[in-house]
């Protein structure tokens, strides 16, 4: 079993990275939004809505965990300013090191105008019906750069199977080869 948690700043390219990264290899892209989607019709973006979201990723991970599927890839925006992100991501990885899972991290950066643009692309507002409202998407988007830390310092990560990529100038099928050699996935 492999786990690849592929994070980052909103619209920086996890999802589709993480769509190009399944196509040539053996792994599956559960990615963050895929939990979101299902539960804000009923609930809205609520406290209930995110208690859901917790228990049915971390249900899916334990399930991924245990099974014999060769990898799950992961998205994740980590904001690095919040302990509870750190605690998250490091209860995330415990669940997948149990059962002896290989954990690999791929943080992707991009300037923000070109986030700003990729926040329109039509890729993302098919698997994202919750960023459809293109403005309130892109202010949630400035508002979250404005208020939390969504990239990690040098050398803040010290994880063995870490890849930091800035792909603002990069396809996301460039990005995966870079992270399939990488990591021999």
């Amino acid at each position: 079993m492999k786990f690849v948690l592929i994070f980052g700043p909103q619209a920086v390219g996890k999802m589709t990275v993480g769509h190009e990264l399944e196509k040539v290899t053996e792994l599956k892209l559960f990615h963050n939004h895929m939990t979101i989607e299902m539960l804000v019709p009923y609930f809205g973006f609520s406290r209930e809505m995110w208690r859901l979201t917790d228990k049915f990723r971390q249900d899916i991970f334990e399930a991924a965990a245990a099974s014999e599927m060769p990898g799950l890839i992961f998205t994740y925006v980590w904001a690095f300013d919040l302990q509870s992100d750190w605690d998250y991501v490091n209860k995330v990885f415990g669940i997948f090191e149990e059962k002896g899972a290989e954990v690999y991290l791929v943080e992707l950066e991009a300037e923000l105008d070109q986030r700003v643009e990729r926040n329109k692309s039509p890729h993302r507002l098919e698997h994202k019906p919750t960023k459809r409202d293109v403005g309130r998407s892109e202010q949630e988007l400035k508002r979250t750069a404005e208020q939390h830390r969504l990239n990690s310092y040098e050398g803040e990560i010290q994880r063995e199977n870490y890849l930091r990529i800035n792909n603002t100038d990069l396809s996301a099928a460039e990005v995966a080869v870079m992270i399939k050699e990488k990591f021999q996935l």
